[in-house]
């Protein structure tokens, strides 16, 4: 019996590959409103940073988001994402 493929992602700001479960996915819905999603599953445009100080940094530094989701991002979403992957939240998948 053949394995299962794990679906793979690619980080915005090291562009690195990743397993979808060891990305931070960050959406932006209907309303144009950005956010971390912690289920994977969310509605709307997803990007995936790597949960690591020096890529969200990165990410933030090469204003990332804001490229991946043509708005600008508020700076807050860069803090949220340092605390998702302190405390290990907001994987998707």
């Amino acid at each position: 019996m053949t394995e299962k493929k794990k679906p793979e992602r690619m980080c915005i700001a090291c562009r690195k590959r990743g397993g979808k479960d060891t990305l931070l996915r960050v959406v932006k819905d209907k309303s144009g409103a950005v956010g971390i999603d912690p289920t994977g599953k969310a509605a709307g445009r997803g990007a995936y940073v790597c949960a690591d100080e020096a890529c969200i940094a990165l990410a933030e530094k090469k204003r990332c988001l804001s490229r991946s989701f043509r708005q600008q991002v508020d700076d807050g979403i860069y803090d949220e994402l340092r605390h998702a992957a302190k405390e290990g939240t907001g994987y998707g998948g």
